[in-house]
């Protein structure tokens, strides 16, 4: 029992030995410095970016696919034997140029049939007219009966009928003779030919080809209702300004990731929304002088013109994720990171776009944020003076 009353002592003496050599009473230390858990520790430096508008440029970009300008089906227009065909398969041929030839002989014959049923028709005119003048003196002496005269008028102009008729049958014949020569009606590139040498082509309902134009050449691609929805919703807030008369300049991005050289313009825009897609059908018309673009290539479209007027952006480091969503800190009126959530919207570059949850004069914390917690206190880093240039060598 002695004993252990002694080492009792003994402890509770060192006790109030190291109480009094301790500063942890609220006492400062030698330093300055107060105690208490973490004392003497200086506040984290940060560095920060003040919030300020500026204006942006605002880019749309969608998935779309190219098309050929003009798709054309190539008819023969009278039915006949193929004798030659004029191209070659793939190959880019010229308005105008000759396709297909289909064996002219049977309207060679049929012209020379209308060219001489034409001269027959204008003699037996002749003729008509011929006896018209010699009765009408007699006729006017009463020399004839009126029947007569009568019937020799009607002669002329009957014959005269006859003559137009022969005339129209002769213009049919020539150009059924040219159609037997099948021209390219646009200048583009062709596809495969559907029909042989030696072939019977029935008529027009025979498709002999198809030419598709491909310069210039247009691009499809659909804009989806809610986003065209949340673009007006910005622009009645303000939030974006859209180009003049919804002229966008339009670029494309190919699938290897490289961007096309030329641009283009919108020309056609759907009022009505496909209820099968949800998107608004647009095209673009694009110059393909080299053909280095394809019908059928998969792009992604790439609208600009529109700007942003006054845009909020952090860098993408500032902006962190947490379970109600992102937020960032910011530098209060106390020198503290106080947390605050936000909505951001696409990327400019290395930044994001705030559209909620920030005021222009905010100061976003940008570096040094994993140091920190809610209302930690922070030292906001001085700016580093830029190195001086040497000077240039005469």
């Amino acid at each position: 029992m002695t004993d252990l009353v002694l080492r009792a002592s003994f402890l509770a003496g060192l006790a109030l030995a190291l109480a009094a050599c301790s500063p942890s009473n609220g006492a400062p230390d030698k330093g300055g410095h107060k105690g208490g858990p973490g004392a003497g520790m200086p506040p984290p430096e940060v560095t920060v970016v003040t919030v300020a508008p500026q204006a942006l440029p605002a880019t749309f970009e969608y998935v779309g696919q190219t098309a050929g300008s003009r798709e054309v089906e190539v008819r023969a227009r009278v039915a006949g034997i193929l004798l030659k065909r004029n191209f070659t398969e793939g190959a880019p041929v010229r308005q105008g140029q000759s396709l297909y030839r289909i064996d002219p002989a049977p309207f060679e014959a049929a012209l020379a049939r209308a060219e001489a049923d034409v001269g027959a028709a204008e003699a037996r005119l002749e003729q008509a007219r011929k006896n018209a003048a010699r009765l009408k003196p007699l006729y006017a002496e009463k020399a004839v009966s009126q029947k007569d005269y009568d019937d020799t008028v009607s002669a002329e102009e009957i014959g005269a009928a006859d003559v137009k008729a022969a005339r129209a049958r002769l213009t049919e014949a020539k150009l059924n003779l040219s159609y037997t020569k099948v021209e390219s009606p646009v200048s583009g590139i062709t596809g495969r030919s559907m029909r042989q040498e030696g072939s019977l082509i029935s008529g027009p309902d025979a498709l002999l080809t198809s030419i598709t134009q491909v310069d210039p050449i247009w691009v499809n691609f659909g804009i989806p209702d809610n986003e065209q929805a949340q673009i007006q919703k910005e622009v009645q807030a303000k939030q974006l300004a859209l180009p003049q008369d919804g002229n966008f300049e339009v670029a494309l991005r190919r699938a290897d990731g490289s961007l096309y050289e030329k641009t283009g313009r919108l020309n056609f825009a759907d009022v009505r929304v496909s209820p099968q897609t949800g998107t608004r059908e647009t095209r673009a018309e694009l110059p393909n002088p080299g053909g280095a673009l394809k019908p059928g290539e998969f792009v992604r479209v790439i609208l600009r013109g529109a700007t942003r007027p006054n845009a909020l952006t952090v860098p993408q480091r500032a902006v962190l994720e947490g379970p109600q969503g992102k937020f960032v800190y910011v530098v209060n009126e106390k020198n503290q990171a106080e947390p605050r959530p936000v909505e951001a919207g696409e990327w400019a570059g290395q930044s994001w776009i705030i559209v909620s949850g920030l005021n222009p004069g905010d100061r976003v914390i940008v570096d040094g944020v994993m140091r920190l917690g809610p209302g930690a206190p922070v030292r906001i880093a001085e700016a580093k003076p830029e190195a001086a240039k040497p000077a240039a060598k005469k």
